[in-house]
């Protein structure tokens, strides 16, 4: 088996005919197969590694250089993705084997951070991943949003194609990745596929000159539905001037449907609003993502409760030994010494903590540590439950 990283060009012939056949209807158009050649650009930065065996690549995966927030810290991330094996070639351990290789060249060039979409959640556990949760569909009607039509809002609302409001999206996105536990942009060379494919309308609003909220969406016919992409808001005032921009839309399109944080409450944002909020996660076909520290490099300086306790990590590639988690000055510090409650963690158990998904209880319960009461107490003081927003979907 022979593991190589590909040139830009190679990736024609090599791991996008691969990934296609793995995620996408086959056997592929020409036409498809021509637009490979205008998504090359979008994936220049990205770190691609195949496994060859007689001259031919079996197996694929990429890593997409990526930001991301942890409880407040902007870190930089690696995007996993394209991940795909010869159908003659599975079962045969190539990806186990790419995937030790990627990250370890991620977390070599400082990403302490990774993340997902899998293909099955339980061989990504395996390799430390954890579930984060997946955003919300909400679907309802733009009738039912008629009391904001009379509503009387501060701020205002602009209207453009995303190509012409990219710039200001743009900025926004990273404003809410300074500000948002878990979400996570792209880097600039793939981001301005947004802009370049130019087939969304973006809604904005504003107040006193500040963007506060951002929609892209487009409509699939008369009568039809208003498909939005992620509901981006700040302010509840923001949610308000989107959803009655939408509001105005009541005799063009039967429906509306949202992308929401999976902390987003559609049943409160008016009454009588009949709204239809889902989560759905298949496999295959629609999974929720995971994600992982790849350093102790990431906890350092964390926003944390004044707890107290020593981990020990165990069985895993890149977290281990025994470390002292201290948070008594409001920000996490690794030490050494002195007494504290004690508890053994995998990768994907402290990955579940430190992302705020799994109380330690529930670490407990699913095997991924073991944890007493009093360390359990003290992991929750310095881990309070936080749910985590992705946003990039990759």
């Amino acid at each position: 088996m022979l593991i190589r990283r590909l040139a830009a060009e190679e990736r024609l012939t090599t791991s996008f005919p691969l990934q296609a056949y793995a995620f996408e209807a086959s056997p592929l158009s020409s036409e498809r197969v021509e637009a490979f050649h205008r998504y090359l650009p979008y994936n220049k930065g990205n770190r691609t590694l195949v496994v060859d065996e007689g001259g031919e690549t079996q197996a694929a995966a990429s890593a997409i250089p990526m930001r991301q927030n942890l409880r407040g810290r902007v870190l930089p991330m690696a995007g996993v993705a394209g991940v795909a094996t010869h159908p003659l070639a599975r079962r045969r351990g190539h990806v186990r084997a790419l995937l030790r290789q990627l990250l370890d060249e991620m977390r070599d060039e400082g990403h302490p951070l990774t993340a997902l979409y899998p293909f099955r959640a339980g061989f990504y556990e395996r390799f430390g991943y954890v579930g984060l949760p997946r955003a919300r569909t909400a679907r309802f009607s733009p009738a039912d949003l008629d009391p904001l039509l009379r509503a009387e809002l501060p701020g205002e609302v602009t209207w453009e194609r995303i190509g012409v409001g990219y710039p200001g999206y743009r900025a926004f996105t990273e404003r809410c990745v300074r500000e948002r536990h878990g979400f996570a942009i792209f880097p600039e060379f793939r981001a301005v596929g947004l802009r370049d494919r130019d087939d969304r309308w973006l809604v904005t609003a504003r107040i006193d000159g500040t963007t506060m909220g951002a929609l892209t969406y487009r409509i699939d016919d008369h009568g039809g539905e208003l498909q939005g992409d992620d509901l981006l808001v700040t302010d509840p005032y923001a949610r308000a001037l989107l959803l009655q921009f939408l509001a105005r839309h009541v005799d063009q399109v039967d429906r509306i449907t949202l992308q929401v944080p999976a902390d987003e409450l559609p049943e409160l944002w008016l009454t009588d609003l009949a709204v239809h909020v889902e989560a759905r996660v298949s496999r295959p076909g629609s999974p929720a993502p995971m994600a992982r520290l790849l350093s102790l490099d990431a906890l350092a300086g964390l926003p944390a409760g004044p707890g107290r306790v020593r981990v020990e990590l165990v069985g895993d590639r890149w977290l281990a030994g025994t470390h002292l988690l201290d948070g008594a000055t409001g920000h996490l510090e690794l030490t050494t010494g002195g007494p504290a409650p004690s508890a053994t963690l995998t990768a994907a158990g402290l990955s579940a903590l430190a992302y705020g998904v799994l109380d330690p209880a529930e670490v407990d319960v699913r095997g991924l540590g073991s944890i007493g009461p009093e360390a359990a107490a003290e992991l929750r003081r310095l881990f309070p439950r936080h749910l985590p927003y992705l946003f990039a979907d990759f």
